[in-house]
């Protein structure tokens, strides 16, 4: 593997509510190297965005820091004060947030807006030079310089989107975080803005964590695939392993309910129950609930998230491919 950019070890966040704590992220483990992405993927409240919000240090006041690591090119960014935090956001870490199109303040010039992150971040960078630099990113997203003087409502959606990745882009971050990224767009435009983003990734050498509940646009984008489940991941594999040979079985589940252009027609199998209530997790295994093959292992212990290949980590206590099931 290459230089390790981000290094996250045994995350785990809970939020604070009056019927008792939120279990939203728990002992959350994963690696990204330099020019590698990786998407989460998993049901909607399954601490994908929690993630990445903790990553930021953007948690709400509710929210509890229990334990676990970030290591940001080898510093640590819990241990950082908020002074510090804010000097790593933008220029170590940007994010893309979901419906982030809509965040563009209505009454000033987009490029202006852009213009403003540059020099918040380096103020001793020239207007002139900033400007230029606003020049330089709109074509990397497919629009035309010439718009950098117009205003969001000149724009169409697609085309906010696009500034507002020229925005993340703009400080030069180490890595960058893409949360539902094209989740308000028609499918043409999430596919030529996706495709773009990858494009983008590999020519600037940057690495990208991408969040979606869709895993045909997980698959489309990212080196490697972490599968999320009731606060936990589940399975870290690259995509090829995860839709080729998935070993856990709520991975599993997820492709059976995913449809396929090749091969013969095939029902599409739902999975049965309910994510669990993260107030009240249930004891073992979060998904033994859902999952056809539990045990009373399972029921009663929390699997380890361990290594099962060189680069591929699973937690369960049955995997699919050693049970050949």
């Amino acid at each position: 593997m290459s230089e390790l950019v981000l290094s996250v070890q045994n995350l785990t966040m809970h939020y604070g509510t009056r019927k008792g704590d939120v279990s939203a992220v728990d002992d959350v483990s994963f690696e990204l190297a330099r020019g590698e992405s990786l998407g989460l993927v998993g049901e909607s409240g399954c601490g994908k965005t929690s993630i990445a919000i903790t990553l930021l240090r953007l948690l709400p006041e509710n929210a509890k820091m229990l334990g676990g690591k970030v290591l940001l090119n080898g510093q640590n960014l819990l241990e950082l004060d908020q002074r510090a935090m804010r000097k790593v956001r933008w220029r170590g870490i940007s994010m893309v947030f979901q419906a982030a199109m809509n965040a563009l303040d209505p009454v000033y010039r987009v490029g202006d807006q852009i213009i403003e992150a540059i020099q918040t971040h380096y103020p001793n960078v020239p207007q002139a030079e900033a400007r230029q630099k606003v020049a330089d990113l709109f074509p990397l997203v497919g629009l035309d310089p010439d718009l950098m003087d117009r205003y969001p409502h000149e724009y169409s959606g697609g085309m906010r989107q696009r500034a507002i990745i020229a925005m993340a882009l703009s400080c030069e971050p180490d890595l960058i975080i893409a949360d539902e990224p094209t989740t308000a767009l028609d499918v043409i435009v999430q596919d030529r803005i996706l495709k773009q983003m990858r494009e983008l990734q590999k020519q600037l050498n940057m690495s990208m964590i991408y969040i979606s509940h869709d895993i045909a646009v997980i698959a489309e984008v990212s080196d490697h695939i972490g599968v999320m489940y009731a606060g936990r991941m589940a399975e870290v594999a690259s995509a090829v392993d995860v839709f080729e040979r998935p070993l856990h079985p709520y991975t599993h589940a997820l492709m059976m309910a995913f449809p396929s252009i090749e091969g013969e027609k095939q029902e599409l199998k739902t999975l049965p129950g309910e994510p669990p209530d993260l107030l009240s997790p249930p004891r073992g295994c979060r998904f033994h609930p859902r999952c056809p093959y539990a045990t009373q292992e399972c029921r009663q212990q929390q699997p380890p998230f361990k290594a099962f290949e060189p680069r591929r980590y699973v937690a369960c206590w049955h995997p699919l491919e050693v049970n050949n099931v």
